[in-house]
């Protein structure tokens, strides 16, 4: 007994210490938060003391019959038999500047389903714009809960310069409950990207090329078809991490699609050899054989369907119509060999973006839409199954940067806050990355001497033949 005393004298200082320790961060981490974190923090709190008595009430507990062991113990053979236990879902709480993240576990009757149906319940609750419930894993789900609504905050991204670990990998933004929003872009073809001037398709294809620029295997092209030179449109910051770049002029569009095509054709008759697979993405793109990016904006202006019966007239029709044949074997046969392309323009129903292109391309992203059907061509007839998600209800300066996709194994489509990249910023990515800008035609002339391979030439002009940097 007297050593159990003794133990006791330390145990309550230590007790005391750990309590103070816990005290101290816990207010060094309020008083670093922001605003928004703070009130978040305090929200937290009020979640957790409050979770036994909200859970009874939204019916997230289950009543055992069956004592507990400690019960079954200390029972007198003929006393009364123990009272039922009321279990309750243990939980635990992360607050951030847009609210709570709770994981709860589940429990026999208290299930995924049950939670959902809470939902609204728990919002009310927790004071929140809107609460989502997903699974966690076996036994768990997670309930987030955002008190601002993460669409309606701006935000900005600062790109780092360093490189991606997965260039594949396309961060968006955030959902509307702040998650983050990743795309894969292996094996993919081609990308649409639509919506109204000024609702932030540039800046999102902003940050995606400040994102790529500082790895040495991606490399860019890009099409403009609103401004006659670089300078004069949204690409003048970034147009020196690009190999090449063309304007509006369709002379020069149609010969760079087709040096394109070109660089296409030959990948394709090397790559067994060169690289031992069938398809680039068996083995990543490396430096000698990057992934090759084809920004087309203003896409419209490149396809355009020109009608009249002078000589000029005919001219142009052949050439949008040629180039649209040209990009067609970009997105239709690009996709094994490295060559993504992405596609934009303020719509993409099918007089402005072929339908046998737009249609090939899996991922499509939709910004501020004045029409329905507007909205379908980018996103396809479910949308209009989903009209609480429609590009249509974005059209508020609120929502400028906000886009809408259908994800890969969520139902629906999901609503996302691109975040802004400043021209400054861009600009210093671009600089600072400009000497990892290579031809890629010349990158696969070097990759084909290194393992002593045949230069292929399927071309008049030659294949090996650089293109114009702007």
């Amino acid at each position: 007994m007297e050593a159990v005393m003794g133990y006791a004298s330390y145990a309550l200082p230590i007790a005391t210490a750990l309590v103070g320790v816990w005290l101290l961060v816990t207010v060094v981490r309020y008083v670093r938060a922001d605003k928004g974190t703070r009130v978040s923090m305090r929200q937290a709190m009020r979640v957790r003391w409050g979770w036994v008595r909200l859970a009874r009430m939204a019916g997230l507990t289950v009543t055992d019959k069956t004592p507990g062991l400690l019960a079954q113990i200390t029972a007198q053979k003929d006393g009364p038999t123990p009272a039922p236990r009321v279990l309750t879902p243990r939980i635990k709480v992360k607050a951030d500047r847009f609210g709570v993240i709770v994981r709860a576990r589940t429990l026999p009757q208290v299930g995924l389903e049950e939670y959902q149906k809470a939902a609204r319940f728990l919002a009310d609750a927790w004071q929140c714009t809107r609460v989502s419930v997903l699974p966690d894993g076996p036994g768990q789900v997670v309930i987030r809960g955002v008190r601002s609504d993460p669409l309606t905050t701006p935000t900005e991204h600062r790109p780092t310069g360093r490189p991606l670990e997965d260039v594949a990998r396309w961060k968006l933004g955030v959902d509307e409950y702040a998650a983050p929003v990743c795309v894969s872009l292996a094996n993919v073809p081609g990308v649409t990207v639509a919506g109204t001037p000024g609702a932030g398709k540039t800046s999102g294809i902003n940050k995606f090329v400040c994102d790529l620029a500082p790895s040495a295997i991606v490399q860019i092209v890009g099409f403009d078809g609103k401004v006659s030179r670089a300078e004069e449109g949204d690409y003048a910051d970034l147009v020196k991490r690009m190999f090449a770049f063309c304007g509006d002029d369709l002379d020069e569009a149609n010969a760079l699609f087709k040096r394109l095509v070109e660089l296409r054709r030959r990948r394709s008759s090397v790559i067994r050899d060169v690289l031992g697979v069938k398809n680039m993405w068996h083995v990543g793109p490396s430096q000698l054989w990057p992934l090759t990016v084809v920004l087309i904006d203003e896409a419209h202006t490149f396809f355009r369907e020109y009608k009249g019966s002078d000589a000029e007239t005919k001219r142009l029709a052949a050439l949008t119509a040629e180039n649209a044949r040209l990009v067609e074997d970009l997105v239709k046969k690009g996709r094994s060999v490295g060559i993504l392309t992405i596609l934009i323009s303020q719509k993409t129903t099918g007089d402005a973006i072929p339908t046998f292109i737009r249609d090939v391309c899996p991922v499509g992203l939709s910004f501020a839409q004045k029409t329905v059907e507007a909205a379908v061509a980018a996103l396809g007839d479910d949308i209009r199954n989903w009209p609480d998600a429609s590009p249509v209800t974005l059209q508020d300066p609120a929502y400028v940067g906000v886009a809408v996709m259908a994800m890969q194994g969520r139902p629906g489509f999901t609503r996302i806050r691109t975040p802004y990249v400043s021209d400054a910023d861009a600009a210093r990515i671009a600089e600072a990355t400009s000497h990892l800008t290579a031809d890629p035609a010349l990158c696969l002339d070097a990759l084909l001497d290194t393992t002593g391979h045949t230069n292929p030439d399927d071309g008049p002009d030659g294949l090996a033949v650089p293109l114009a940097k702007p």
